[in-house]
Formats: C-alpha cells, structure tokens, sequence
C-alpha cells in the first residue's frame, strides 16, 4: 500500500518542529528516519515527485541541503527542514544519505518508443558528459539514473522555465533550450528507466 502524500503545509510544520527540537533529544538517525519517511527508507522513494536519494554523491547532498537552508531552493516543506541544521548537520546527513543504495529500474518496464526517443536526446544534448555514460553523477552533479520519472520531469521543465535555482541552473536551461515538452517527457521516461543502478 502506497503512503498517502499529506498537505505540504503539514508535512512543513511537522518537519519545522521536529528539527527545532534541541539536538541531544535526537541521534542522527533519529533526524535521519525524518527525512527518509518521504525519501524512501532504502534510497528509493515511493512518494509523487519527491526524489530517491540513494547513491547521490555526498558533496552534491551538502550543497542542496545548504541552498535550502539558505532558502535558494523553492520547497516549503525542505525549507523548513533545513532552518537551522548547522554545517556539521549538513556534512553528518550528506554522508548517511550518500550511502544508501541507488534507486532501481521501476518494476513496469520502460516504452520502447519513449526509451528509445529519449537515449536519443541524452546523446544529442551530450547529458552523459557531465552525468556520466551511466548517469551515476559525481562530485557537485546528481545521479539522475533511475530517480522517479515524475521528478526527473519536473525539474525538466523547471529548469527550461528557469525557474530551479542554485548552481548548475544556467547550464540546464542552455542544454535544454529549444526542447517541447514531449521530449521532456521522453527523456525522464529514458532516465528513469536506466537498466542496472550502478553507485559511485
């Protein structure tokens, strides 16, 4: 049975005030078991547009969660989880998260025509150069292999719109200049559908 996706505004609140509460009463894995209830416990998550982190490098990691403590990413609900982690905090959750397996290939199998259509604008718009061949990422550049269709679109889309933010936003709406949404959707669909999880 899927978990229920609750309003924004109270997931915000309850995230607010469970990272208020002072440190000593809560382990890292405490705080930890927070963030993964809608991350997905083993990397993976199960929630509608909210991204698997498993396998993400850990630099990248301490850079979003920096951009949303400094309220550089639009997110209500990872903003109010971010206020007041300290760099410490940061560092401490990028090297737990970093070390959870990397997302699977979804278990309903990839359209052969969409797959097929979007390796084709992986390869034209060169997404492998900085991703890598197997879109692993590295360093300050996500994993985007097998991250959940529905958020690889949106940040898609996003990008395009210039409205995602933080560093790395200039050169994602470049590349995907020029691009219909249709083939935005085809090249989530390719991303998400990548045939083994492999983890830096």
């Amino acid at each position: 049975m899927k978990a229920k996706v609750r309003p924004l505004a109270a997931i915000a609140l309850l995230a607010a005030s469970l990272f208020s509460a002072p440190a000593a009463a809560q382990s890292l894995q405490d705080r930890l078991a927070i963030c993964l209830g809608c991350h997905g416990a083993k990397g993976q998550s199960e929630l509608p547009l909210t991204p698997s982190l498993g396998g993400q490098p850990e630099f990248f990691l301490i850079a979003q969660l920096f951009l949303f403590r400094e309220g550089r990413r639009d997110n209500e609900v990872m903003t109010a989880a971010a206020k007041g982690l300290s760099n410490d905090d940061l560092r401490a959750f990028a090297q737990q998260i970093s070390k959870l397996p990397p997302p699977v290939s979804p278990a309903q199998g990839a359209d052969a025509a969409r797959f097929t259509r979007g390796q084709a604008l992986a390869r034209k718009k060169n997404c492998g150069v900085c991703h890598n061949a197997d879109f692993s990422g590295g360093e300050q550049i996500p994993r985007i292999a097998n991250q959940r269709e529905d958020y690889v679109l949106k940040s898609l889309r996003d990008y395009r719109k210039g409205v995602r933010i933080g560093y790395g936003g200039a050169a994602m709406v470049e590349e995907l200049a020029g691009l219909f949404d249709d083939e935005l959707v085809d090249l989530a669909h390719f991303l998400a559908h990548q045939p083994a999880a492999t983890r830096k």
